[in-house]
């Protein structure tokens, strides 16, 4: 059980993953910043100073030592526009590789005509 836990762990296919969630969780963490403390900022800015951080819709306010109950819908909002950036360049990612792949393994060369035509014959003669 030993050597086939080693020969799955070793494949390629087990360590790129690997290496695509290590790189997709730095990438994910890039992402929130951006949105986070670029975009969100510029987008709050446009819409009359808005800070999407802070919008909320308070279901019970706080009293005392007890927390408000808020449903933050402004971080939501954030946490969507992280989502539509990262799927998006999963998606061109994911597309330069597909044309990559394509270049790498071209089509089979055609045949010769002379050969396409014996063939032509050979079928015909095994109708006969």
């Amino acid at each position: 059980m030993l050597q086939e836990f080693k020969k799955f762990a070793l494949k390629g296919n087990v360590i790129d993953l690997a290496v695509g969630v290590i790189i997709g969780g730095a990438f994910g963490k890039i992402v929130t910043s951006l949105v986070n403390d670029v975009l969100m900022p510029i987008l709050g800015l446009l819409l009359g100073g808005i800070n999407f951080g802070d919008l909320k819709y308070v279901i019970t306010p706080s009293v005392g030592n007890v927390p408000e109950v808020a449903i933050l819908y402004g971080s939501f909002m954030q946490s969507i526009v992280d989502f539509l950036i990262i799927s998006f360049s999963i998606f061109i990612f994911i597309k330069i590789i597909s044309v990559r792949k394509k270049e790498e393994n071209p089509a089979p060369p055609q045949p010769a005509a002379e050969v396409l035509l014996l063939e032509e014959i050979r079928d015909l003669l095994k109708e006969k």
